[in-house]
């Protein structure tokens, strides 16, 4: 159904980004020309050329010139510090994942939110907790734009974290991590089952989507159960530790 409250250009690039969501499309792909989209779908040439080239800004696509537009391998452009899903690094471990949600509701953003999300309107809130082997070890306090994903509230969350959902809703085109140490308030301690004395790891993440940010969140981690570690080896640079990530440094 056509929303005559959205430009057309923005639903050409919606449906190409559902394509690629949804696995239709994948990297090195070749997208629909601005010729194709404008015999398929009866938009102007500049339309689909703005169609185009917001998606070749945004590193959805790749335009080479004389041959086509292909889906980008956005995996190939993104950080070093990966958004990964915490379900999927609890049974890498071995270990058995669960999830108790807290609560799910629209709220009216309070001012870092607000500016995060770069909104005043109400926005989507979900706090749960995962626990490994039935152990709690995040909180997850999140913010997402309801224009980015309206179904968020509905979902099962023992069954997909949020940020699997999201995932699946567009690719990841940006994300900012911030790190930092911090002693919890009553409520977040009693959640992640933490000693009256035992500081937390706090992950404040923002992440991008469609050109704007779209989701907000804290993530809180018992200092004694948690860490974070990476592996970076430069573009262009053969890696020299094939045992890399294998928890070497701490044995």
């Amino acid at each position: 159904m056509i929303d005559a409250r959205i430009p057309r250009y923005q639903q050409l690039k919606d449906m190409i980004i559902r394509r690629i969501s949804s696995g239709d499309l994948r990297p090195a792909d070749r997208v629909p020309s601005e010729y194709e989209l404008v015999e398929a779908t009866g938009v102007s040439r500049m339309t689909a050329n703005r169609a185009l080239r917001e998606l070749t800004e945004e590193g959805y696509v790749e335009r080479v010139a004389g041959i086509g537009t292909f889906v980008a391998d956005l995996k190939a452009a993104s950080h070093v510090l990966e958004v990964r899903n915490i379900a999927d690094e609890i049974k890498h471990r071995g270990h058995r994942y669960s999830a108790r949600v807290l609560s799910r509701d629209s709220v009216e953003p309070d001012e870092r939110t607000g500016r995060a999300l770069r909104t005043d309107e109400t926005v989507l809130h979900v706090r749960l907790v995962h626990l490994e082997s039935g152990k709690p070890v995040q909180l997850e306090d999140r913010f997402v734009v309801p224009e980015f994903a309206p179904d968020l509230l509905e979902q099962d969350f023992t069954r997909i974290t949020p940020s699997a959902y999201l995932s699946s809703v567009a690719p990841l085109q940006e994300a900012e991590h911030v790190v930092r140490a911090e002693m919890p308030d009553a409520t977040t301690r009693d959640c992640l089952d933490m000693e009256s004395d035992e500081p937390c790891l706090v992950v404040i993440r923002r992440t991008w989507a469609h050109g704007g940010p779209v989701t907000f969140a804290r993530l809180y981690h018992p200092g004694s159960r948690f860490e974070l570690s990476g592996h970076y080896v430069p573009p262009g640079t053969e890696a020299m530790s094939p045992a890399a990530g294998n928890g070497d440094l701490n044995s």
